[in-house]
């Protein structure tokens, strides 16, 4: 009886506590991990929504620059950080990514993280060099089948969104280009203006300079519809390859185990900053959409990608470098 009294005490003691540390949550800085160096948009992201965070909750929010090993150490970090509320992730395509390229990672994206909420969306639009003589995607389909190997396209590197667009277009349409990786899209984007390369799938805001100058020409946008920023370029399902559209997307994460209470709490704090205009003005001005959903939506779309990403990973061949 005394061990049965102590068992429906300690439950007591557990289910009130939970309320409990919501309300007094958080009582220190939260850490918010950050798999990529400062500067990257994976960066922004983060930094822009903590600074919005820390003013509505009235705690720091402390900026941990994790990069390395493609983004893998950031997310190892996070993984093994104590489940406490107070350590926290931004990160990109690259958790759904990373264990398609990499074996024997030290965490399971799955398993060990719990999602929070969605954050940002970064379309895409494929450009080519002006000497290249096409205009649409069916035009440099037919040219990619006509001359196999012979249009290059760059990269950021094995894995990122960039390559693994150009192997989708090619899995899809069944032609066959060279990969020229840079380390980084910054480096791919000078390489094709240069002409060392054909073409290159680039974020729509850092390539609208480019593409207003006359330096590169846009053939499709990567979205499901239309942007407001390249109006008369279609989609890849109006081009005529459904199936044809990736986004570079950012979510927030916390390790598994994060109490129920601290995830709910900040998923409602992330849906209040993403309502307040001038974050939504500074994120269109990055050319980042908001893309807010529940934690359910984010744990739908990472399972999604997996094994979107598994396939083209898989068919393609990629390993990390």
């Amino acid at each position: 009886m005394r061990i049965a009294s102590l068992l429906v005490a300690s439950l007591f003691t557990a289910v009130a506590g939970g309320p409990a540390f919501a309300q007094s949550y958080p009582s220190k800085p939260i850490r918010l991990i950050l798999p990529f160096p400062p500067g990257s948009p994976s960066d922004m992201v983060g930094r822009t929504i903590g600074q919005k965070l820390a003013s509505q909750v009235g705690q720091s929010v402390v900026v941990d620059n994790r990069p390395g090993a493609g983004g893998t150490l950031g997310l190892s970090v996070a993984a093994k950080s104590p489940a406490d509320g107070y350590n926290i992730l931004v990160t990109s395509p690259t958790i759904a990514i990373s264990p398609l390229l990499y074996a024997n990672l030290p965490f399971d994206s799955l398993r060990d993280f719990v999602p929070i909420a969605r954050l940002a969306t970064i379309e895409n639009v494929m450009v080519v060099h002006p000497s290249v003589p096409v205009k649409t995607l069916k035009e440099f389909i037919a040219l990619a089948r006509a001359h196999p190997g012979k249009l290059n396209y760059g990269s950021g590197g094995a894995g990122t969104t960039n390559h693994l667009a150009n192997e989708l277009i090619q899995s899809l349409q069944k032609i066959r280009m060279t990969h020229v990786a840079y380390k980084g899209a910054t480096l791919a984007a000078g390489a094709l203006m240069s002409g060392e390369v054909d073409e290159v799938i680039l974020g729509v805001a850092p390539a609208m300079p480019f593409i207003r100058g006359g330096r590169v020409r846009p053939i499709v946008v990567l979205s499901e519809k239309r942007l407001a920023l390249l109006p008369d370029v279609p989609t890849g399902e109006e081009a005529g390859v459904p199936g044809f559209k990736i986004a570079i997307w950012y979510g927030m994460f916390a390790p598994a185990g994060t109490p129920r209470e601290v995830v709910s709490r900040l998923h409602a704090e992330i849906a209040k900053a993403l309502q307040d205009p001038d974050l939504l003005q500074r994120m269109t001005n990055a050319g980042m959409d908001a893309w807010l959903g529940t934690p359910e939506d984010l744990d739908r779309h990472l399972r999604s990608e997996i094994q979107r990403f598994s396939h083209v990973v898989k068919s393609a061949g990629i390993k990390a470098q």
